[in-house]
């Protein structure tokens, strides 16, 4: 270690003592909190080349070990920002505190994903320290995964594109497994949709309709289709996409009174048996039949948060899956369930899969991780990186 790096309180190969002061960094979306300068200086000192990719405000942290370009370059990727804390009074412990107690690393972000961003770290800079490969290491971090996620990792794989660098494969950090280490790894997710509708009618007394055109019609008429329709059925790695109302609101609050507008929302999540655009078109084409139906003109935006991936069962997802039964004597489970992550933005970069800890308490009160399965992931990484480039 450098004269510099002693100056540090703590190891930063040691993944549970990186993982307390990241969260002892206040990072809630946007906000950079110390984290990625914090990363940034371990990582340099490790003989990284790091670079700031900050976009719209947004911070982020792109780091190569290795030659540029280099044919064979294994990514890891993840966030350090966080959710917000909710209720402080509801928490027992300090949020931001990194506090160790039975066993386990408490605080906002310690499972959700700063104790992941940790555990790739200490991995890395232990892997070329130790083991130099014949090949490139690159992490990817971002602070913009928890909000819209537009400048964050799509900001880093632009920067990428246009600096001509390159990853063969990655792993995403997020917690994967539902129940214990080691039982699931993410190969795709599903694409999420929102559509956001607006009902426009003529305002009127509710004792003459006649003399009124009333929006929520047209609007009932089109939520009652949406909601009783099969998207499909799923297919041979996804269940079948689902569709929920999320909310029906006019604003008003007389009785008598016939609203002159109507609003609604549907989030949609989605498989491989359609896109975004396809979507879109069949939800255009339901609010113009409905508001055609009961003369009531219905508009629809449409904001799509990514479209539905898949990463086939092959070569990296077996390499992930023996690293990860050799570490937690667990044959994990290759899925698809779950939310949306950044994966879906780096599966037009290169091969993608994610893997990390049990995600019981991502975004709750008391948020905490086991500090063995840090330990355990960090084993997993490294064992990872050493069969890739063997």
């Amino acid at each position: 270690m450098t004269a510099a790096s002693t100056a540090l309180p703590f190891d930063p190969s040691d993944p549970v003592a990186l993982t307390q002061a990241l969260v002892r960094c206040p990072t809630v979306t946007p906000a950079e909190g110390g984290a990625l300068v914090l990363l940034e200086q371990i990582l340099s000192e490790a003989g990284f080349s790091c670079t700031r990719v900050d976009r719209a405000g947004v911070p982020n942290l792109f780091a190569r070990w290795g030659a540029k370009g280099d044919p064979k370059t294994f990514g890891f990727n993840g966030h350090t920002d966080v959710v917000p804390v909710g209720n402080i009074d509801d928490w027992s412990v300090d949020p931001f505190g990194g506090e160790i107690k039975d066993g386990k690393l408490w605080g906002r972000g310690a499972c959700d994903m700063k104790s992941g961003v940790a555990a790739f770290a200490a991995a890395a800079i232990d892997f070329v320290r130790d083991t130099p490969p014949e090949g490139a290491v690159i992490l990817t971090i971002t602070g913009d995964e928890e909000a819209v996620s537009t400048d964050g990792t799509v900001a880093l794989l632009d920067w990428m594109r246009d600096e001509g660098e390159q990853m063969t494969d990655c792993i995403v950090g997020e917690p994967t497994c539902p129940e214990e280490m080691g039982d699931m790894i993410k190969i795709g997710r599903r694409g999420a949709l929102s559509a956001y509708f607006t009902a426009r009618g003529t305002q009127g007394h509710s004792a003459y309709p006649h003399l009124a055109r009333n929006p929520l019609n047209g609007m009932a008429l089109l939520m009652s289709r949406l909601a009783v329709h099969e998207l499909d059925q799923g297919n041979e790695h996804f269940g079948p996409s689902t569709l929920a109302i999320t909310t029906i609101d006019t604003g008003n609050p007389a009785a008598n009174v016939i609203p002159a507008s109507c609003k609604a929302t549907v989030n949609i999540r989605f498989n491989t048996c359609h896109t975004g655009e396809s979507l879109t078109k069949w939800l255009e084409a339901e609010a113009a039949k409905a508001g055609a139906e009961t003369g009531v003109e219905i508009s629809v935006q449409v904001r799509i948060g990514g479209d539905c991936f898949l990463t086939p069962p092959g070569a990296l997802s077996s390499m992930v899956s023996r690293a990860v039964q050799a570490e937690t004597n667990r044959t994990p489970v290759l899925s698809t369930s779950g939310g949306t992550s950044d994966a879906r933005f780096i599966k037009d970069h290169c091969p993608v899969v994610e893997f990390g800890l049990v995600g019981k308490t991502l975004h709750k009160v008391d948020e905490h991780v086991e500090v063995a399965h840090i330990h355990q992931l960090k084993a997993v990484y490294t064992r990872i990186l050493r069969d890739y480039f063997a």
